[in-house]
């Protein structure tokens, strides 16, 4: 057992049984015990948090660094850094937009050494699956990959095509534990639909973009994997769910006891399809951001369960290719950079919604970790977890300065918005990697693996 080395005190403290005044015990980088204040070890060192909000760092189980090969685009040290300052202590890069893309275990080792020295935070790494690859997943499976994904449309990019339900069945045995999938599926309307969307009408029109991506793509895909899950077993996760007419077919599964489980993130919660001016390809992702009443019903599937935690989906890009002055929904790139605003920016909405902080711990703390097979280390205030502790003050407010922000690109919907939740400090196994603007101490982010 560690000696302790210093607590940190707070009047809202969330801990597993509830927010309370209680005293967090620190030492050899983890939690040692959470106690009632005045039962700290005498003499040990107290940082009094006052009022201020001490819960577990947030686990994000979406991030695309896309280092090596587009560091340009993003790059580890500046995400895990903007992830600090976030209170993002764990997050886990997606295959895609690195290059190579993470398919074989030579791509996987590649990118591990590329982010070497530049953690600020911990950093799980997932596979990719592509058409043909099947056979290369036992191999990356045993790398120490956190899961498995795969696009059911073109990604963007050729070096990571869309598979097959071919592909799917000759692989959901073999990953049996984790695919996690875009799930949007062309039908034949939509085909249609998206073909003279690309070809006609005006480019710039955020309404013709959303349309040219339909609530029916993400039914169509989400009715398929719920059948392969009950063919073949294999536990599926439906990441950014945007559409909220498929959570009907979702609560059916779950009824079924399928085991799939979902995810959405803090932009499709914040915005609507109101609030993105034509032109402003800022907004651009896919799924699109969908109109008000959808917006609603997500919050509901998550209020319900149907959706598990959130996740940020961080996908930046050079801002010339988001071709701004054109404001061209057509060939813009898709992705929103949030990495440092998801908290904020999902309180803002939640509390608005008369959420608390201890569902913020739940949706984006202790149900990715669990959701990750880390929640023996990370994603809760308990004894033997690592000791990733943010800091927060959920009462105050601040303007998003695009010039603030640790992203390598600075573009984001986000700015000038007024967020609640101004983060203070963060803790990476008790040592702070930020604290009140600025990055504090040294790279000493570890590579995270399951369990």
């Amino acid at each position: 057992m560690h000696a302790p080395e210093f607590a940190i005190r707070s009047r809202r403290v969330v801990t597993p049984e509830g927010v309370r005044e209680a005293v967090v015990v620190i030492g050899g980088g983890r939690i040692l015990d959470v106690v009632a204040p005045g039962e700290a070890p005498p003499g040990l060192p107290v940082r009094d948090e006052g009022d201020r909000v001490v819960m577990p760092g947030l686990v994000d189980p979406h991030v695309h660094v896309n280092e090596p090969g587009r560091t340009a685009w993003e790059g580890f040290e500046t995400a895990t850094k903007a992830a600090a300052a976030g209170g993002i202590t764990a997050l886990v890069d997606m295959p895609l937009n690195s290059d190579p893309v993470t398919t074989t275990v030579e791509a996987l080792r590649a990118k591990e050494a590329a982010s070497e020295g530049k953690r600020w935070v911990d950093v799980g790494f997932y596979g990719g699956l592509v058409p043909e690859n099947a056979r290369s997943l036992g191999p990356l499976l045993g790398a120490g990959i956190l899961g498995v994904k795969a696009f059911l449309v073109p990604s963007g990019l050729d070096a990571f095509p869309p598979v097959r339900r071919s592909d799917l069945r000759a692989a959901m045995p073999v990953i049996a534990n984790k695919l996690l999938v875009h799930a949007e599926r062309m039908t034949e309307k939509g085909e249609a639909e998206n073909g003279e969307a690309g070809k006609t009408g005006d480019p710039r029109r955020y309404g013709a973009y959303a349309a040219s991506r339909p609530e029916a793509w993400e039914q169509a895909a989400i009715s398929e994997m719920i059948a392969l899950v009950r063919e073949t077993g294999c536990r599926v996760h439906i990441v950014h769910l945007a559409a909220a007419s498929a959570v009907p077919m979702l609560e059916a599964a779950r009824r079924e006891g399928l085991p799939i489980t979902v995810e959405t993130c803090p932009h499709y919660l914040f915005f609507s399809a109101t609030d993105v001016p034509d032109g402003d390809t800022r907004f651009k992702c896919a799924p699109p951001i969908r109109d008000e009443a959808n917006r609603e019903g997500l919050w509901a599937a998550l209020r319900s369960g149907v959706i598990d935690f959130i996740a940020s989906d961080h996908s930046p890009c050079p801002p010339a290719m988001k071709h701004l002055e054109a404001g061209d929904f057509r060939s813009a790139w898709g992705g929103i950079a949030s990495l440092q605003l998801s908290l904020p920016a999902f309180w803002t909405a939640a509390r608005a919604r008369g959420f608390t902080v201890a569902d913020v711990v739940e949706w984006m703390s202790r149900r990715p970790a669990a959701f990750l097979g880390v929640s023996d280390r990370k994603g809760s205030l308990a004894p033997g977890r690592d000791a990733d502790i943010v800091v927060w003050d959920p009462e105050a407010t601040f303007t998003v300065a695009p010039e603030r922000l640790f992203h390598r690109h600075k573009v984001t919907p986000y700015a000038g918005k007024c967020l609640y939740g101004v983060i203070g400090k963060t803790y990476l196994r008790g040592r702070l990697v930020y604290e009140h603007g600025c990055i504090a101490g040294e790279a000493r982010g570890a590579i995270l693996r399951a369990s």
